[in-house]
């Protein structure tokens, strides 16, 4: 079984459960273009995959971008890593992926892909559309979702590609604009359920002055989709939701509107790593289920050490002040610059994650072995921060200072933070090192 499925079922079957499903969005292809596959400064394993360009036309610093080949690379890493539960695409590289390739066969990944695009994500260069009322249209179809081609043989229900699909909508408080969104959305939604595919609903906050204001725009959105939803019986209904994370009022309210409704968030644009570890954890804590990081994960300096941070977020193993620590270490250990230092990374720039003061919330957070320990110590400020290791912890702990089993294996229950992210910092550097 796919953890989708698997994690979706234990959502509804117990409200209390901390399943929590996160999926990497890789379908910026069908928004930005060429710049889609993001910046050099990360690549996969398997390293570069050179372009042949002209010198006397280019430079290679010049061109920063990765090319399609890498791209791939990197989607092929984060599947075989196995922490995410979903893998969103464009339809062209799902069906190189999931067609062709068949890289999801035996993975416990989902993959899905884009099956609208409205005008609010053509994000090209030099273009204007995305300061236009978004407007609805669709280049893919479920059929080549599918299987790849225009017809699929639907004797079986099975196919090659991906059976899961994003479906976007954006509400600009006009009405015929808005009326032309939802009637678009219904015929999605039909062939949808004749065709047995499965989505998930993205509604995006207006592209345009709506004229609400924006503490008000939770509201909107939330009205916004129960009343669309309202219509829908069970078998036309979306898995799940993904939008703007307008604060904990809102999504709790949402959240608590209907069980059977699961809410999730999308990432949005690039902030600092501590912006995505505190969104996640917050959004989390207030009802969401799910969480669609894109430019958030593509713009890492480390793809697979940030997901792997934001699994230990969701799992509730790590804070997202210990996970920004332990990020840096792991970035330092390889030898990786960071786009931000330590002390800029950690601050919150996202002020609508600022309502409860918690930005300036003291971090308890302290590595033992940390390579980032000189820096610290020339930060007195810092200090304060730090919370120490009891005599009780340490009598059972190992070398590296967290507490082990007789066996030998950590002994997770009797961790404290700073022993936990001790670990983490240790297990991961080994890993990514």
């Amino acid at each position: 079984m796919k953890s989708l499925d698997q994690k979706l079922a234990e959502i509804k079957a117990n409200p209390s459960s901390r399943a929590f499903i996160l999926a990497d969005a890789k379908d910026a292809d069908m928004a930005f273009g060429v710049r889609a596959p993001g910046p050099r400064s990360y690549l996969s394993a398997n390293g570069e995959r050179p372009a042949r360009f002209s010198p006397e036309v280019w430079s290679r610093e010049e061109f920063g971008c990765r090319n399609l080949p890498e791209f791939l690379d990197i989607i092929r890493e984060v599947v075989h890593q196995g922490l995410i539960d979903i893998m969103l695409m464009s339809a062209y590289v799902n069906e190189q992926l999931s067609i062709k390739e068949g890289l999801f066969r035996n993975s416990r990944v989902t993959p899905a892909a884009r099956a609208n695009d409205t005008t609010d994500v053509w994000a090209i260069r030099e273009g204007c559309y995305t300061r236009e009322p978004a407007q609805p249209f669709r280049t893919a179809t479920i059929d080549h979702i599918q299987c790849g081609q225009i017809e699929c043989d639907r004797s079986t229900g099975d196919f090659p590609g991906a059976n899961l699909g994003l479906y976007s909508c954006t509400f600009v408080n006009h009405l015929e604009h808005d009326r032309q969104t939802l009637q678009w959305f219904k015929e999605f939604r039909e062939e949808a359920e004749r065709k047995r595919f499965r989505y998930f609903l993205e509604v995006f906050d207006p592209n345009v002055n709506s004229g609400i204001a924006p503490d008000k725009l939770g509201a909107f959105i939330n009205d916004q989709i129960i009343r669309s939803l309202s219509g829908v019986t069970g078998a036309g209904r979306p898995l799940f939701l993904k939008i703007v994370y307008h604060g904990p009022k809102a999504m709790e309210e949402l959240a608590q509107y209907d069980p059977n409704l699961v809410v999730g968030i999308l990432g949005g644009s690039a902030g600092t790593t501590y912006d995505a570890f505190k969104l996640i954890h917050d959004a989390q804590k207030y009802g969401a289920r799910v969480a669609l990081f894109g430019r958030k994960i593509n713009n890492a300096e480390h793809q697979l050490a940030f997901v792997e941070m934001l699994r230990l977020i969701t799992d509730g193993r790590i804070s997202p002040e210990e996970a920004v620590r332990a990020y840096h270490g792991v970035l330092q250990a390889n030898g990786i610059q960071p786009t931000r230092p330590l002390d800029q990374d950690i601050q919150l720039t996202d002020q609508s994650m600022s309502y409860d003061g918690s930005a300036t919330r003291r971090s308890t957070v302290a590595v033992q072995g940390n390579p980032l320990a000189k820096r610290d110590a020339a930060a007195p400020h810092e200090q304060s921060d730090r919370i120490t290791l009891g005599a009780a912890a340490n009598e059972s702990a190992n070398s590296h200072g967290w507490p082990v089993l007789s066996n030998g294996a950590p002994d997770f229950e009797k961790m404290n933070a700073v022993q936990r992210r001790a670990y983490h910092q240790d297990r991961l550097t080994r890993k990514f090192g």
